[in-house]
């Protein structure tokens, strides 16, 4: 059996699908380390994982962002925000993340570390170190690739792509606009990296995906804008099933559900929840009048407070609650709103469910974009839509089959994939090379 080190920023979207994967290694008999932070323990030990905190220098708690960086809220989506959470979250916090993670190594001598895009510490120690002197590095991709290639365009501004030669040349104009816009920030990532000893040769948005031994993205081709120039060490393994919650137990509204009306489910998901006014409330006014059932999904507890504080009347279609298992719910749903997150997308990818996206910050243009991309859904192209522009775009998703169509054929494509068998591969492979 291997051991392993699971590494993530200690942010919610960077840890969970790492400690999805880090469940199934444990379950296969692996010693798996799980290193992010501190909040996270219990979560890790839960699945019979170590657990390791980062050091206190880098052990964040993205709940309190805002709190402790109230510059941050005053930038705008975009470059700009990109630039501030690469200098303050990822550069900024990877000496002190690479000195504990070496000391982890030193006392627990993993055949390969195991970490998502935003762990800087795998292509840090990609560079400082050859192969046969370090643990076999495995990179998952839990973003849309933002890696830069001749046949899309640049990553962020959610802009589709065209073929012929005539787009590839404007995209080779935008990487290189790109490459500029964040010229300050490139100049910060190599300084971080020479601090460490290590040259940094790449753009610094390219670096994560070269160096690794294994690049996994957690999606299907399908999802994904084709592309001739992809590293040979970048392959899609599939998307990540939802996490089982065999413990939940149904409220009194769950009958409802096969009702026989449609029934459609509004999140903003886990991380950018915490004004229900950007698309929860809206949502549920857009639908207050049509013959539906509307699920408000608020992820946090004291999310059905809010969204009755700011109604005052629930409408009667309408269900609110505070966290309810997408395994248990969205096989039942017929449409999901949603802001874009990565995983709650491909989350109703696997199940076939079509969406109306609106987000505008970090991946999300990117994610919504191939939403569009793929005819899975509505891209309202906002983070804050219109209640007139919500109830078009449900009222479009419900009454177009090709949405769902074409959200079945992803589901089908999922459904061919094992990404935990082909993680486990690669694991095997490793151990077998260490410690043979």
């Amino acid at each position: 059996m291997a051991k392993v080190i699971v590494g993530a920023t200690p942010f919610q979207g960077h840890v969970s699908p790492v400690l999805t994967v880090a469940a199934d290694l444990v379950g296969r008999g692996h010693e798996v380390v799980v290193y992010t932070g501190s909040r996270f323990a219990e979560r890790a030990l839960a699945i019979g994982a170590r657990f390791q905190a980062l050091p206190p220098e880098a052990d964040l708690d993205d709940r309190r962002l805002d709190t402790l960086f109230p510059a941050r809220a005053t930038l705008p989506p975009g470059p700009a925000q990109l630039s501030f959470d690469f200098e303050n979250f990822f550069l900024g916090h990877l000496p002190a993340q690479l000195r504990g993670l070496r000391a982890l190594l030193a006392e627990f001598p993993a055949d390969v570390v195991l970490g998502e895009l935003g762990f800087w510490s795998i292509p840090a120690l990609s560079l400082a170190m050859a192969p046969e002197e370090r643990p076999t590095l495995v990179t998952l991709g839990s973003v849309p690739l933002l890696i830069q290639s001749e046949d899309t365009p640049a990553f962020g501004l959610g802009i589709l792509p065209t073929s012929g030669e005539e787009a590839r040349a404007r995209n080779r104009a935008m990487n290189a606009e790109a490459r500029q816009i964040f010229a300050a920030l490139q100049t910060i990532g190599e300084a971080t990296l020479a601090s460490l000893g290590v040259t940094l040769p790449d753009y610094l948005f390219d670096a994560p995906f070269r160096r690794t031994d294994h690049y996994l993205q957690l999606t299907v081709p399908g999802f994904e804008y084709p592309r001739s120039d992809l590293p040979a060490h970048l392959r899609f393994v599939g998307t990540l099933p939802p996490s089982r919650s065999d413990e939940y137990e149904e409220p009194a509204w769950w009958a409802e559900l096969s009702s026989g009306r449609p029934v459609v489910v509004v999140t903003q998901g886990t991380v950018a929840n915490s004004d229900l006014n950007d698309l929860v409330i809206p949502t549920v006014r857009a639908l207050a009048d049509l013959d539906v059932l509307v699920v408000a999904a608020t992820a946090r507890e004291d999310g059905p407070a809010l969204v009755r504080q700011a109604l005052r009347d629930v409408p009667d279609n309408v269900r609110v609650a505070s966290f309810v298992p997408f395994d248990r719910l969205l096989p039942h749903a017929d449409a999901l709103v949603t802001n874009g997150g990565y995983g709650g997308v491909q989350t109703a990818l696997y199940h076939g469910v079509p969406l109306v996206v609106a987000g505008a910050s970090e991946d999300k243009p990117e994610v919504a974009a191939r939403v569009e991309w793929t005819g899975t859904g509505v891209n309202l192209r906002t983070s804050t839509p219109g209640i007139t522009e919500l109830r078009a775009a449900v009222r479009t998703v419900l009454n177009d089959p090709g949405y769902r169509s074409q959200a079945e054929v992803l589901a089908k494509e999922i459904g061919q994939y094992d990404p935990f068998d082909a993680i486990a591969d690669i694991i095997d492979g490793a151990a077998f090379l260490k410690q043979g």
